[in-house]
């Protein structure tokens, strides 16, 4: 007999994280920074909420089930801007709303993906999309990367066997936090076309990205959805991770297939969040420019506040969008270095054996920072409460 499908993967890493909590209290000279989860905890700006009061008091319908694929307006905003921001054309047809980015991930590989068959995964890579893989009953097939963190289509290509259906980049990257050049993108998009291969390009921190104009030009290609399914998520952009928005853009007749899962999975997406989110795309570019900057403020804090940690030995191997992905000094694995952490400094963060195969012995010496809820004072305290930890 097998195993159950949620039996084949391992428990999810921010909550086993959170369990290293129990128990342990902290000063309150010394409060906890907890520096473990890509997400915003604040709610959205006061504009939104009293835009979302006035939706929940007078929109009927965002209370009912509604289409399947999303709000129609939504679909369209969402084709509209991508089409303005990349240069291309996406049509709403091209553009499915679902219950978060994960699900996105989840629907995409339900409709590519048997039995057996194979996934590329540049390492590190997201934790969630190696636990959906698994309970899919599909093989991650590890792609490395060298330095900056950057995979090589290259390097990919001698991975594609007769069993890949897909390859998967996230950019700006989780956990790393680099942004892949566009010239990378493209290069995997050419390897995916040859080979008749999903390129399924993960973009949930695009609004936070430190580059001006376009970070791609695969939209313009016109048969673009040939090959690429892109993913997004509204929780980072709008704050509003407990409403569950997020968008998958690829080719119709890919998503009549996502509408199967979709509609056995939740029926439709969350409709006040995806209200929400359409009230935020007309109403707050400006306010999103501001939290993008706040971000890549914060980021370059740490770039140049990094000094005395890399004289300890630390390393920078990325950073962007909402991490800092580290290497540590300490002849500890990263899973001990990060438990002792929470007691002895005073930090949850996340180690890097969780974004990596048990096989592969890098993530012994990485820890990933998410420092979206920490400003330039914390990433300063931060900084000064790693450089007295000792193991």
């Amino acid at each position: 007999m097998g195993l159950p499908r949620t039996a084949t993967t391992f428990a999810p890493p921010v909550m086993e994280a959170r369990r290293w909590l129990d128990g342990v209290t902290h000063p309150a000279d010394r409060p906890l920074l907890n520096v473990s989860q890509a997400a915003p905890v604040d709610a959205p700006p006061q504009p939104m909420l009293e835009a979302m009061a006035q939706i929940v008091l007078t929109d009927p319908a965002a209370h009912l089930y509604g289409p399947v694929l999303g709000l129609p307006d939504l679909r369209e905003a969402v084709a509209d801007r991508w089409s303005r921001d990349y240069g291309g054309t996406v049509s709403p047809a091209q553009v499915a709303i679902t219950s978060g980015c994960n699900q996105a991930f989840a629907a995409a590989i339900a409709t590519l993906c048997a039995e057996g068959d194979e996934v590329i995964l540049p390492v590190p890579y997201y934790f969630n999309h190696a636990m959906w893989l698994d309970m899919s009953g599909v093989v991650t097939v590890p792609l490395q990367t060298g330095d900056g963190l950057i995979p090589d289509a290259r390097d990919a290509a001698a991975l594609i066997t007769e069993r890949t259906r897909a390859i998967v980049l996230v950019s700006p990257n989780n956990p790393g936090g680099v942004e892949y050049p566009a010239a990378t993108l493209a290069a995997f998009r050419d390897l995916c076309h040859a080979q008749g291969v999903a390129l399924i390009v993960d973009e949930t921190y695009r609004d936070f990205d430190a580059r001006t104009g376009a970070a791609h030009d695969l939209f313009i290609d016109p048969d673009w959805d040939d090959t690429l399914i892109q993913l997004y998520s509204f929780s980072k952009a709008y704050r509003l991770t407990g409403h569950r928005v997020g968008a998958i853009t690829a080719a119709p007749a890919r998503l009549a297939e996502v509408e199967k899962f979709l509609d056995t999975v939740a029926i439709c997406p969350n409709q006040l969040g995806q209200r929400a989110a359409l009230w935020g795309m007309r109403n707050l570019d400006q306010w999103l420019a501001g939290e993008r900057a706040e971000i890549l403020d914060r980021r370059a804090v740490i770039q140049d506040q990094f000094a005395p940690l890399a004289a300890q030995g630390w390393k920078i191997l990325g950073c962007g969008a909402y991490f800092a992905y580290l290497q540590h000094p300490f002849d500890l694995p990263s899973d001990q270095v990060a438990q002792r952490l929470v007691a002895g400094a005073g930090i949850l963060c996340l180690p890097g054996t969780m974004f990596r195969p048990k096989a592969d012995t890098a993530g012994q010496r990485e820890l990933r920072i998410a420092f979206a809820n920490i400003d330039r004072a914390g990433i300063a305290e931060l900084f000064t409460r790693l450089a007295a930890y000792t193991p």
